[in-house]
């Protein structure tokens, strides 16, 4: 996905990322205006599903005034203020189809109007565009229209989800820990990131970084514990007890084998990173899942 969204950047090619909610799309469409040769000049994002119908065009392309009651003064509109820049279309997915025609319009010709106005003006921006949604679905169904679907998936990224690329969750953590707590060290204990692991993260990257800075404000400490994850140690205890390779009554050993080889075959990390969240080396890790038959 880097590498793909790092080739498309120094083009003028519209971008269209998808991917489920918290992905970061917003993130990857800053990192394409930034990598590109429009990275000195705006980058404008047009929020799709919270403008209502009624107020689509005048804020995209803006106002002259007395255009309607209320606009005492003209207005310049977001088209006209990511000139030279990019235009980031959020939630692409959720235009209503009335607007889609005159945002087609905008992206063919180059030109808009704003509302109550005659002059032509001329558009100077790079699209980005990003969506949760099926477009294709959408506009098998008729609710997307197709030529504006093939005038912007120039290039089209898949941004993948949380649970799809768990052997990312050390770093992720890592990450969004020093940015949450800039002015001092925190750390996390090897039991919390055991229960991450095993999460499903339906909020994706979002979630995470939601769950981390509660976790931060609950914790008195310098590492964040089970007790500052209560949701999410409650779920995970839960599911471990509904494992039928957790008998009621078993030795350490038996337990420990069981519980290595259940972190083997969902975990969705690799030996190293299982080893490190473990608490133990590589090589002890080997050792004891070499008593697993």
């Amino acid at each position: 996905m880097l590498e793909q969204a790092i080739r498309a950047a120094p083009s003028s090619a519209d971008v269209l990322l998808l991917g489920e909610s918290g992905t970061g799309k917003e993130l990857v469409a800053h990192a394409v205006h930034n990598e590109s040769n429009r990275a000195s000049e705006p980058f404008v994002t047009v929020d799709c599903s919270s403008l209502p119908e009624n107020l689509f065009e005048s804020e995209l392309f803006g106002y002259e005034k007395g255009a309607f009651s209320g606009a005492h003064q003209r207005k310049h509109g977001l088209v006209e203020a990511a000139k030279g820049g990019t235009l980031f279309l959020d939630e692409v997915g959720d235009i209503p189809l009335s607007m889609q025609v005159k945002l087609l319009r905008l992206l063919e010709t180059g030109t808009y109007r704003r509302v109550g106005g005659i002059e032509p003006l001329r558009s100077n921006f790079r699209l980005i565009s990003a969506t949760h949604r099926d477009l294709k679905l959408m506009v098998a169904e008729g609710r997307f229209r197709q030529d504006l679907f093939y005038r912007i998936n120039t290039f089209p990224i898949l941004l993948p989800s949380l649970r799809g690329r768990m052997e990312d969750l050390p770093l992720l953590i890592e990450v969004l820990i020093k940015r949450i707590c800039s002015n001092h060290s925190l750390s996390i204990h090897p039991t919390v990131l055991m229960y991450l692991s095993q999460y499903n993260f339906p909020g994706n990257i979002r979630e995470l970084r939601n769950m981390l800075e509660r976790a931060s404000l609950l914790a008195d400490g310098d590492v964040l514990l089970p007790e500052h994850f209560p949701d999410l140690c409650d779920t995970s205890l839960k599911a471990l007890s509904n494992e039928r390779t957790f008998r009621k009554i078993m030795t350490l050993d038996e337990m420990e084998l069981n519980y290595l080889e259940w972190q083997v075959r969902h975990s969705g990390l690799g030996k190293k990173d299982l080893a490190k969240l473990l608490g133990i080396s590589e090589r002890t890790l080997f050792r004891k899942l070499g008593k697993i038959a």
